[in-house]
């Protein structure tokens, strides 16, 4: 097996002048990010990290995420990606549950991170003793890498749950691996070619569009993350030299407006879109506006290593609005509630199996039990598949909104939402939204004599939630609507937040 380490360290000395990563205006080559790389290990391993040890790496895009991914899994040690939005109370129960042994942290997000104690900390953009610089210059040079096996793991990637905890999902070697030669051949990934992708590097999306360029021997050009800037973005594919491209509906969405798109995108040669639903408006437009040939869709979850299908571009039109067939690595089923596999053309639960799905939820052994039931990984998405076999979403079985690629559980707003004195009851659901898919929207029940206060609720969220995840509106309703066992009926909440709901934008 080639490990992720083993995967750089043969391009550094094949091709070590060759640049790997593009970051504005700073390069590294291949020699350049294994030799960095190597040195933060050794600080690391003076911290006292070893194998298995747990490591958050809490910072927002650029090189030295890369470097800390590669110096911690030369240890044998685990990677937990922190996703730069949320909060302090969110940020200490990931610290907790992973079990951090310490992290590598953007001074940005200090302030967040205030009062929570790991045995180490090193800092980004400081000149303190403690940061990120002065440990790889004072790091010794001799390394000699761990040996991992193919279900060694490499990242704890955080997912949220239905029932409002984040669920940390295992991910092994062996599954990034599997998930780079699959990625790397349903794409047509070449020599030369050279990546660009507006995800933040926290999200499995992010993550797994790296290895295969590395694997290549291709540069990465990074994008700063927060704030997407359309212009900006097809600026730096034009200076860069860009061939393939990845990026959410909501910002493809943007891109495919801009009056000059057409020449703009004119180079890129495959343009991968993902991360949440597109509307058959934007997938006719950016068929329209890409070169032909060049659009794909991909769709998975971070459980399955992100890719479990992939419309290639010679169906982008012909199966308009399918996700298209499984990846190589894939097996997979549609299943009733039952686990039964159901007729074609009729909608189940898609269940996977292969060496890209995860080995557990970390420190969760009945989670797991529940998704591996009957030896399948149960995804929660609903689906159908035509009769050349192509699968086409349907639903999301646990109600799980997706807005502008971000992944917002109901459960976990509604438990903020339900701990103010004024509030009886609460029920989360999507509405659709013009620029990013889907938003929140809460449906609140006043508890008796009580008085809701929308700036309340919101400043609640904003003490406890990630900004991405607070309800565009809040609607005050006298019940909830319910079956006749009692159960909320978010169908009709979603009919009412579709149809009735002013949706704030």
């Amino acid at each position: 097996m080639t490990s992720l380490p083993e995967l750089l360290g043969r391009r550094a000395r094949s091709a070590p002048d060759r640049p790997a990563l593009r970051f504005g205006e700073v390069v590294r080559t291949y020699g350049e990010l294994e030799a960095r790389s190597d040195r933060l290990s050794c600080a690391l391993r003076e911290r006292g990290v070893g194998p298995g040890a747990r490591v958050g790496i809490w910072m927002h895009n650029g090189i030295e995420m890369v470097e800390t991914l590669f110096a911690i899994h030369k240890l044998g040690a685990v990677a937990v990606p922190l996703n730069f939005r949320l909060t302090a109370s969110e940020i200490a129960f990931i610290v907790s549950d992973a079990g951090l042994s310490g992290w590598v942290v953007d001074e940005r997000l200090l302030t967040a991170g205030a009062g929570l104690e790991l045995e180490w900390t090193l800092v980004m953009n400081s000149e303190a003793d403690s940061s990120y610089e002065h440990a790889i210059r004072q790091a010794g040079h001799s390394l000699e890498p761990a040996s991992v096996q193919d279900d060694t793991a490499a990242f704890v990637m955080y997912t949220s749950g239905t029932t409002g905890r984040p669920k940390g999902a295992v991910l092994t070697h062996g599954n990034l691996v599997a998930n780079t030669w699959s990625w790397t051949f349903e794409v047509g990934v070449r020599r030369g070619d050279v990546y660009s992708a507006g995800f933040p590097l926290f999200h499995i999306g992010g993550l797994v569009g790296l290895y295969p360029f590395l694997l290549v021997g291709n540069c990465v050009v990074l994008q700063p993350s927060g704030g997407f800037d359309p212009d900006a973005t097809l600026d730096l594919m034009g200076r860069s030299g860009t061939t393939i491209c990845a990026y959410v509906p909501a910002q493809w969405q943007l891109i495919v407006e801009r009056p000059s798109a057409a020449v703009r995108l004119s180079g890129q040669r495959r343009a991968l879109w993902g991360g949440s639903p597109a509307s058959r408006p934007l997938l006719e437009r950016m068929v329209q506006t890409l070169p032909p040939d060049s659009v794909i869709s991909t769709f998975g979850q971070t459980e399955v290593t992100a890719n479990a299908t992939f419309l290639g571009p010679e169906d982008a039109l012909r199966k308009l609005g399918s996700v298209g067939l499984p990846a190589l690595t894939i097996e997979y089923r549609i299943v009733d509630a039952s686990d039964e596999d159901v007729p074609e053309g009729e909608v189940g639960e898609i269940v996977y199996r292969g060496p890209t799905v995860m080995s557990e939820y970390l420190g969760r052994p009945d989670a797991t039990r529940e998704a591996f039931r009957g030896g399948w990984f149960h995804s929660g998405d609903l689906v159908r598949r035509d009769a050349d076999g192509y699968l086409y979403v349907v639903d999301r079985k646990n109600d799980m909104i997706i807005s502008g690629g971000e992944n917002i559980y109901p459960a976990e707003v509604e438990r903020v939402l339900v701990e103010h004195p004024a509030v009886l009851e609460v029920a989360v659901v999507g509405a659709p939204h013009p620029r990013w898919g889907e938003t929140p929207v809460a449906f609140v029940v006043p508890a008796l004599g009580a008085e809701v206060r929308e700036e309340e609720l919101l400043a609640l969220c904003s003490s406890q939630l990630a900004r991405y995840k607070h309800p565009s509106r809040l609607v005050v309703v006298d019940e909830l609507p319910r079956n006749a066992s009692g159960k909320v009926l978010k169908g009709t909440l979603r009919e009412r937040g579709a149809n009735d709901v002013e949706v704030a934008l």
